[in-house]
């Protein structure tokens, strides 16, 4: 079964950096988005960056020129290099990916969450 592993959040400071990191880990399927979604408390879960394979950036727009996503597509990993970070941005942040197995069926996959805090 495909699972989503996620690291790298943490506390740090207003201005500070953090790099999130996420690998798919199974066989029998090849994924067609990954990227990032957060949620804050008191908030609705929101996009904060995807790509596809082979396909454009896409980021929302209170991160743009802050964050930087890219994907291993070999390592079915993606990370998320987050710079000049707010107060604002602090959340759950939630690897998802958009896979497709070797059956040819299409699942959206979830992994458990990363906090992230910008105080401080």
């Amino acid at each position: 079964q495909v699972q989503l592993v996620e690291s790298g959040g943490g506390l740090v400071q207003p201005g500070g950096s953090l790099r999130l990191s996420c690998a798919a880990s199974g066989s029998g399927f090849s994924i067609n988005v990954m990227g990032w979604y957060r949620q804050a408390p008191g908030k609705q879960r929101e996009l904060v960056a995807t790509v596809p394979s082979g396909g454009i950036t896409n980021y929302a727009d209170s991160v743009k020129g802050r964050f930087t996503i890219a994907r291993d597509n070999a390592k079915n990993s993606v990370t998320m290099q987050m710079n000049s970070l707010k107060p604002e941005d602090t959340a759950v942040y939630y690897c998802n990916a958009d896979l497709t197995t070797s059956a040819g069926y299409t699942y959206r996959y979830w992994g458990q969450g990363t906090q992230v805090t910008v105080s401080s």
